[in-house]
């Protein structure tokens, strides 16, 4: 069964894969564009890049509900563990750990992290996630890096790259960002949540069609991508 990816809003992804589920940075409750409640979701893991209120807001919820172990840094993995989850995998950046539906490596993103509590959240990182039919790189809340370059040179099949300005890349970095990883496909993230972060994807997406050898790839909250 082909690995799949649904958005919903925000930066929260729900990837199914290999009888698994995986769930990235849950923020569904208080958000105003998820197409469902936290309520209504259910994950074998989630992970969490960093320790933000829209990236962490339902993490614990999610896990203690279905049984869910956490994967983030180990100070978010001690967060949660004070809130009852129970099944954590803390790692740190450049780690990597397999895990029952493949491999996660956890790689560096030029954000901040702070807990909604306001204890520190550790460093940020994203995610790229090595599965049986494909890698996907969740780059999560960063800014461009040139390291960028080295994480795409493990061959990505899919990119999801933040493209909302203000507190992560715009869609011009976001392009820069393209032309570093050389993924097969790309996917817009962390956007139109709120006005501050509104963005039109069209113009990006034509640049990503012209000035790259990506597919761009945009879905509304609810929508499905096949890998």
């Amino acid at each position: 069964m082909a690995t799949t990816l649904r958005w919903l809003g925000h930066a929260c992804w729900l990837v199914a894969t290999g009888g698994k589920t995986i769930l990235i940075d849950p923020f569904l409750n208080d958000s105003p564009t998820a197409p469902v409640k936290a309520e209504a979701v259910k994950a074998d893991f989630v992970l969490v890049s960093h320790g933000h209120f829209d990236h962490v807001a339902d993490a614990a919820s999610v896990a203690n509900r279905s049984g869910a172990t956490v994967v983030a840094n180990y100070e978010i993995c001690e967060w949660l563990a004070k809130q009852g989850v129970t099944s954590t995998q803390p790692m740190n950046i450049g780690g990597a750990i397999d895990l029952p539906f493949g491999r996660v490596k956890m790689t560096i993103a030029h954000h901040s992290s702070v807990l909604p509590d306001g204890s520190g959240g550790g460093n940020p990182g994203g995610f790229v996630l090595t599965l049986p039919d494909g890698k996907i790189y969740f780059a999560c809340d960063t800014g461009l890096f040139y390291d960028m370059k080295l994480i795409g040179a493990v061959g990505l099949d899919l990119a999801v790259l933040p493209i909302g300005d203000r507190f992560t890349m715009g869609p011009d970095d976001a392009v820069e960002a393209v032309k570093l990883l050389q993924p097969k496909r790309v996917v817009p993230s962390h956007y139109n949540t709120w006005p501050p972060i509104a963005q039109d994807t069209g113009p990006w997406a034509a640049r990503i069609k012209a000035e790259t050898q990506a597919e761009p790839i945009v879905v509304a909250p609810g929508g499905t991508i096949k890998l």
